[in-house]
């Protein structure tokens, strides 16, 4: 401002001297460069000084004839990296490509590196320039690394390029401001396999992934439904406590009224019972004196009479037996004393009624054997032959010849005599 006002206080200010100076000596920078006056003498430090002032944001006179003003654009330039067949460590040739955003940089010291070397350059120059160191550090980085790691990290590789070039281009007065790798491959398709094998893998993880999700996802729902079922159940549980809590309570609250009730209807029949009791007691005793006076009397009465009457049979038959006793021992006397002759004494004796009223029924025949059928009288003619045939077989006697014999006999008047003989 002192150069301005001592400049004008020379020339005038409304003279055209004046408004020339103003016009082709005064500059104005802008915020985005820097002013360089070149020619004027500048202290930077203690121990260095340059042939040059500058001005940034803000505005000044150029000294005539002893200063030179230059411009020096400070925005960003971008420019576009492609290093091919660089070779990885390993031997693969690689192929990357990036952008990167550079500027001249506008803080000292660097700024006065940038005056030094770009002063007077233009800014496709500066652009290459930049490129080209760029690239011969993009060259050393991937030197460094394998393709894996180049590929895997890009932003670790652009961090590795950015310090591996920072240094290179503050020597030139740069500043990197930013680096992107757009893309990175390589003509023998090393990337390509190992890209095939990432995703093969990234498949596989991801499968696994899914699989464990949907495992955890089925093991959730069979917690989530063991859960539930599991509170359905005591949900359940606790309804069913209540509900025998309630009828436990409803029990308990009836117990009372169901025994008294129970009670009165037990004592009424108990009543009702000993009541009975005592009618049937007396119909009991009714009946006995009943059946004493209509069956037991009578049956006494009977039994005396059809014992008495016993005694008087059995008095009878016990007579009689003792009179058929004492014939029978006479007989057996008899037939002691008449010997062996006895025997047929007694059955002709038996006989003789019995052949007197056959022998006057039969014609004048001989008879040789006697046969009896009985046709009309049932079974009494039949009985007499069978006496008959039993007397042969067991005494001897023929009763046929017998009667024979008393046919002849009667003829002659023997018969009788016959018969009082034997």
């Amino acid at each position: 401002m002192e150069i301005i006002a001592l400049l004008l206080g020379i020339f005038g200010t409304g003279t055209a001297a004046g408004w020339w100076v103003i016009r082709n000596l005064y500059y104005i920078c802008q915020p985005s460069e820097v002013l360089i006056f070149a020619g004027s003498q500048t202290q930077i430090d203690e121990r260095r000084s340059v042939g040059y002032r500058l001005v940034k944001g803000g505005s000044s006179i150029q000294i005539p004839l002893l200063e030179k003003t230059f411009r020096m654009d400070l925005t960003n330039m971008i420019i576009e990296l492609k290093v091919s067949n660089a070779y990885s460590k390993g031997g693969i040739p690689l192929t990357v490509e990036g952008v990167a955003n550079i500027k001249i940089a506008g803080e000292e010291p660097t700024i006065h590196n940038a005056i030094e070397r770009l002063l007077g350059k233009s800014r496709k120059d500066i652009e290459q320039l930049a490129k080209d160191t760029l690239e011969g550090n993009l060259r050393g980085v991937l030197a460094n690394l394998t393709p894996e790691q180049v590929n895997e990290d890009k932003i670790t590789f652009a961090k590795t390029l950015l310090e591996e070039a920072e240094d290179d281009l503050e020597k030139l007065g740069l500043v990197l401001d930013n680096l992107q790798i757009k893309n990175i491959f390589d003509e023998v398709l090393y990337l390509d396999s190992i890209g095939r094998k990432q995703q093969a893998e990234l498949l596989r993880d991801a499968r696994i992934a899914e699989a464990e999700a949907k495992a955890q996802a089925i093991i959730k729902s069979s917690e989530n439904l063991r859960i539930t079922k599991l509170r359905q159940i005591e949900r359940d549980l606790q309804i069913a406590k209540a509900e025998a809590e309630r009828r436990v309570r409803d029990a308990i609250t009836k117990r009372t009224a169901v025994i008294a009730e129970v009670e009165s209807v037990v004592n009424s029949q108990i009543a009702k019972v000993q009541a009975e009791v005592a009618v049937q007691t007396e119909r009991i005793i009714q009946v006995e004196n009943q059946l004493q006076a209509d069956i037991v009397a009578p049956a006494e009465a009977e039994c005396q009479t059809a014992i008495a009457q016993a005694k008087g049979d059995a008095a009878k038959i016990i007579e009689e037996g003792k009179a058929q006793a004492a014939g029978t021992q006479r007989l057996a006397e008899s037939w002691q004393n008449a010997g062996a002759s006895a025997r047929e004494i007694f059955i002709f004796q038996k006989l003789e009624p019995l052949l007197k009223m056959m022998a006057t029924g039969v014609p004048e025949v001989q008879v040789e054997n006697l046969t009896v059928i009985d046709a009309v009288n049932g079974g009494g003619v039949t009985k007499i032959a069978s006496l008959i045939e039993q007397l042969r077989q067991t005494t001897g006697v023929d009763v046929a010849q017998v009667i024979n014999q008393l046919k002849s006999d009667s003829k002659n008047g023997k018969v009788g005599s016959n018969l009082d003989q034997g």
